[in-house]
């Protein structure tokens, strides 16, 4: 599976950050069914921020994707 830019179907809770509800994978929608797990990553030179999400696909893969917070895009690694 390759990595890269993704489009994410996210949800913003009531503090405002994103979460992942749906992203599409080789044209194919794969809704998250559960999230595993849950942590912020920030390059300290750069001071880039992303949050990361490794998740349970609809597809019953999992997936890691992550959400640069300073250029708004969304990653799968």
């Amino acid at each position: 599976m390759a990595s890269g830019r993704i489009e994410v179907i996210a949800y913003a809770g009531y503090r405002g950050e994103e979460c992942p509800r749906a992203f599409v994978v080789g044209g194919v929608q794969v809704d998250v069914m559960k999230l595993l797990d849950l942590w912020t990553e920030e390059n300290h030179f750069s001071k880039r921020r992303r949050r990361c999400f490794r998740v349970k696909g609809s597809d019953w893969r999992t997936y890691v994707i992550c959400h640069d917070e300073t250029g708004d895009e969304w990653s799968l690694v």
